[in-house]
């Protein structure tokens, strides 16, 4: 039994609150709220801009977009609506998960994890207020982008230093964590996307910001709770690197590249799949047709289902000396990711010309949350574990890379969607998922050694 004698420097003994620290239920519903606002916009991006913003009559309307069209089209070639709008959102996807390794550093040198969160957290409402206005669409993406790459990082790290470095708890804090996640996710479609579908984008990208300031709220309401600012429990004391230390990185880096193929898949679902889903499978459902942003709903609520199911079988095989190492279980994760695209391209290739039946995308999304549960939470929690105590808040933040280079890889996948059958351009992420899975499998015994797992 984990007691408060296990906390950390700077954590208030006396807090276990069902068996973790109190300021893991702050951080988790702060987390819950910020992801409310950006999944709330997430679900909408892509319809709003393939369907009014970047249509002839109003893309005229956003400041400066002649010259951002004509600067991504020097990079990428030229692009059609869909494929500029897939590509956009790829771009704005995979920078907020890029601006956090900045954040991090930022937050583990200067200003202190408590402040860069609280100020990412006003530029990302600032951000969402700001998508109201056609003319500002550039400059709210920019302050999205920034604000999360202030908070992303830094409130993430919190969880890991909530906890001693040997504590077995970790995993499972992150998988609530990652639960947090899928809630704000889950809900903010059916808010959001409902409202921005049926009665005026802006009025979901308001709700939006209404949710990242609750999310400010909460967390101003738990700064007694939180781990002390590593800049202020040191006194200015900053630890430095350790012999053996730079090859922990050589490490992780490489389990980067098994996240980045990952997130190149998991990034199609909320970029081709909504314009997939809305023009493929019949949507019929109880006399009524299901918008298409409740979809990403489903995906979280897919793993909020399965989440509670994968932490218990991870305690069961626990308790029996039985459970699988990290890097087994993201092996497992991209393998299962992988099988989710066959499917979903085996109900394409089934329906032939017709519609694909509302079944094929509902269990693909049950499919998809086994291999997310076994690869995003266990991802963070082994870069928390084995990263260098100077440098794991910007280790953990530069996990997000991978999220970055995933988000950039599926715009330009997104170009292939109309070249190619929608089944297999759904086999051939398959195949991007199972190449994380075999670079696992082939370099599983030197990354043990790098990772000190042995």
């Amino acid at each position: 039994m984990h007691g408060s004698s296990d906390a950390p420097a700077g954590v208030d003994k006396g807090t276990d609150i069902l068996g973790h620290p109190r300021g893991l239920a702050f951080i988790i519903f702060t987390e819950a709220w910020e992801r409310f606002s950006y999944y709330g916009m997430q679900a909408l991006l892509v319809l709003y801009m393939a369907s009014y913003l970047l249509t002839p009559e109003h893309v005229g309307n956003v400041a400066g977009f002649g010259a951002f069209r004509a600067m991504l089209e020097a990079v990428v070639g030229p692009l059609g609506t869909t494929a500029l709008a897939a590509q956009i959102f790829g771009l704005y996807g995979g920078l907020i998960y890029f601006t956090p390794v900045i954040g991090g550093w930022i937050g583990d040198r200067f200003m202190g994890q408590r402040r860069a969160v609280l100020l990412g957290a006003i530029l990302m409402a600032a951000g969402h207020f700001l998508m109201a206005f056609e003319a500002a669409f550039l400059f709210a993406l920019a302050a999205l982008i920034f604000g999360a790459g202030m908070l992303k990082g830094n409130l993430a790290a919190q969880v890991g230093r909530l906890y001693a470095r040997t504590d077995q708890r970790r995993d499972t804090a992150y998988s609530l964590y990652n639960m947090a996640i899928n809630v704000g996710a889950a809900v903010a479609p059916l808010v959001c996307g409902t409202l921005g579908e049926f009665y005026g984008w802006h009025y979901g990208f308001g709700a939006a910001g209404v949710g990242m300031l609750v999310g400010i709220v909460i967390y101003l309401k738990g700064q007694h709770w939180l781990p002390t600012d590593s800049l202020r429990a040191r006194d200015g004391d900053r630890p430095s690197l350790q012999p053996g230390d730079g090859r922990v990185i050589a490490g992780i880096l490489l389990m980067f590249v098994v996240a980045a193929l990952y997130w190149s898949a998991q990034f199609q679902v909320w970029s081709i799949y909504p314009l997939w889903t809305r023009d493929n499978v019949d949507r019929a459902f109880f006399g009524m047709e299901m918008p298409v942003t409740w979809f990403q709903s489903l995906d979280s609520i897919a793993v909020l289902a399965l989440a509670p199911v994968v932490i218990l079988y991870w305690r069961w095989q626990r308790n029996r000396a039985r459970e699988r190492g990290d890097l087994v279980k993201v092996m497992q994760g991209c393998t299962v990711f992988a099988l989710a695209y066959v499917w979903l391209a085996a109900g394409q290739a089934l329906a032939g010309e017709g519609q694909v039946a509302l079944v094929w995308p509902v269990l693909f999304h049950f499919i998809c949350a086994i291999g997310f549960l076994y690869v995003g939470p266990v991802m963070m929690a082994l870069v928390s574990r084995t990263a260098p105590e100077a440098v794991n808040a910007m280790m953990v933040s530069a996990y997000y890379l991978c999220l970055f280079v995933g988000g950039f890889a599926s715009g330009w996948l997104g170009r292939f969607y109309d070249q190619l059958s929608p089944a297999a351009f759904w086999l051939m992420h398959a195949g991007v998922a199972g190449a994380g899975a075999l670079i696992v499998l082939v370099f599983y015994r030197p990354l043990r050694r790098l990772l000190r797992l042995d």
